[in-house]
């Protein structure tokens, strides 16, 4: 068992990056994520938000592990906590951790370590499809309210139109 840890702060208050994280998927920056399925959701009593989700992916296992059908000795963990940031509240800390496991394989070390390589790399590309989502609930809440500002009858409009 090989565990790897990461911690990253967003520029952004817990309430958008919490968002984001439920609409990650899809996105074009990890594409080799495939499908998402909710295991489960829940508020425990105080508070907290627990969602475990299974995530389907086609992502580069090193070509030996393929080759040799060891595919299915080898599993991957992955726990990401999302807390405001206690400083500032314009601010997310995010914790990740990955628990990566070979069994019945002398190559094992081997296989840990490139799979934490993999980890690190596709956790840094999370990140960045994080940063495109927020990016893009920006977006979609600006034309929403762009939306609702045009269809929006000043009071003298509806003076006008009533008195005609």
């Amino acid at each position: 068992m090989k565990i790897w840890t990461s911690e990253h702060v967003f520029d952004h208050p817990w309430e958008t990056v919490t968002t984001a994280a439920m609409e990650k998927y899809p996105n074009p920056i990890n594409p080799s994520v495939v499908g998402v399925d909710v295991l489960d959701r829940h508020i425990d009593p105080s508070g907290k938000l627990y969602s475990h989700r299974l995530l389907s992916t086609e992502w580069g296992l090193p070509s030996i592990v393929k080759s040799i059908s060891f595919t299915n000795m080898v599993s991957g963990d992955e726990r990401l906590i999302y807390k405001p940031h206690p400083q500032d509240p314009e601010k997310t800390i995010l914790t990740q951790e990955a628990i990566i496991s070979v069994q019945g394989v002398s190559l094992s070390s081997y296989l840990k370590g490139r799979m934490a390589t993999t980890v690190s790399s596709n956790a840094s590309k999370g990140r960045e499809a994080m940063e495109w989502v927020i990016h893009k609930l920006h977006a979609e809440i600006e034309e929403l309210m762009a939306s609702a500002r045009g269809s929006i009858r000043t009071p003298m409009a509806v003076a006008e139109f009533v008195e005609k």
